[in-house]
């Protein structure tokens, strides 16, 4: 594997490929497990994962990246194999979540700020020791009648900016997530007001990686998409979360970055899919522009495997056909009668 954090921030973004997110907390997966009556242990967390980096046409063809979890990075597979040596085999590169959570702000009702800093240069060495190459931050900015304020925009951004430049230090890509998330509990929540928050953190994220220093070339930006709030009643089409994704990047992501890669935010899997490829198929942009989903690429294999080993390949099957899906979106390829037809 190649070690310079340019190349690797490149392979990352590799065409028609995108970033599985894999890295769900102990309290995450749990829940996801209990919606398919399945107990969530060490093992059956082990065996679920495995399964999802041992489905070699997924992962062969259209997964670039996998971000894990802490337990899942120092786990082996069943047979002895360590997890990190499966993605690896399959051409993706590993990757690890290192944030401590978003905790609530001091003096605020509803804003937090992402915790992780201490000891983390630290961590690192033992993950880059491991076989991560790359590594992800995130940080929520959340919108509401009097939010977000300055504060937490401006605490989060130099909490990335801080965790960036510690990664590139160990020779490991930093993911730098500012979500604005769609889940505001207000309905003046509108595509506008979602176009005019994201611009304000992602100038001020910028703004703070330079100060701390670090490579634009060698690091990936993971941003929500320009959407309406899901309490606000706007209907917005693709096209038109495409137009605002697009010109509210434009306007503030600095074109050395090699990639964007998308999280889904609460959408649902066709609507990530569908949006990634609106925007591919109707813009030209000095990045790479595809997905880092968690839920959007994992929920159909999860129903299909329900934690029983004969129903492994079927959620393997689940599982490529979303990849692939998405791996259309990121070339602007994706259609419904092609996802009708899969």
């Amino acid at each position: 594997m190649n070690e310079k954090i340019e190349d690797i921030a490149i392979a990352m973004v590799a065409e028609g490929q995108g970033i599985l997110a894999a890295d769900e907390s102990t309290g995450t997966i749990k829940k996801r497990f209990d919606g398919i009556d399945t107990e969530s242990t060490e093992e059956s967390r082990r065996d679920y994962r495995e399964f999802l980096f041992r489905a070699s046409e997924a992962m062969n063809n259209y997964i670039s990246g996998v971000i894990l979890y802490e337990e899942t990075l120092f786990q082996a597979a069943a047979d002895g194999t360590p997890l990190v040596d499966l993605i690896s085999q399959a051409g993706a590169v590993p990757g690890i979540k290192v944030d401590m959570g978003a905790k609530p702000m001091a003096g605020t009702q509803i804003e937090t700020v992402t915790e992780g800093l201490d000891g983390l240069r630290e961590r690192l060495g033992r993950y880059y020791e491991r076989g991560a190459r790359f590594a992800k931050w995130r940080a929520v900015i959340t919108i509401s009648e009097d939010t977000p304020t300055w504060n937490c925009v401006k605490a989060n951004c130099h909490a990335l900016a801080r965790y960036a430049a510690l990664c590139q230090e160990a020779g490991i890509v930093p993911i730098v997530e500012p979500e604005v998330l769609m889940d505001g509990p207000h309905s003046n929540h509108t595509i506008e007001r979602c176009h005019e928050v994201t611009e304000w953190v992602l100038k001020t994220q910028f703004s703070e990686l330079y100060d701390a220093g670090v490579k634009l070339e060698g690091m990936i930006l993971k941003p929500n998409m320009v959407v309406p709030g899901q309490n606000s009643g706007q209907k917005v089409t693709a096209e038109e979360i495409a137009s605002h994704t697009v010109s509210c990047l434009k306007d503030t992501v600095p074109s050395s970055v090699p990639g964007i890669a998308f999280l889904s935010g609460g959408q649902t899997e066709l609507e990530a899919t569908a949006n990634l490829s609106a925007m591919n198929a109707m813009y030209d942009m000095p990045w790479k522009l595809t997905f880092s989903y968690g839920r959007a690429l994992q929920a159909a294999a999860l129903q299909a495997w329900m934690g029983k080993a004969e129903n492994v390949a079927a959620a393997q099957r689940a599982f490529a056909k979303r990849a692939k899906m998405n791996g259309l979106a990121a070339l602007g390829n994706w259609t419904n009668e092609i996802e009708k037809a899969a």
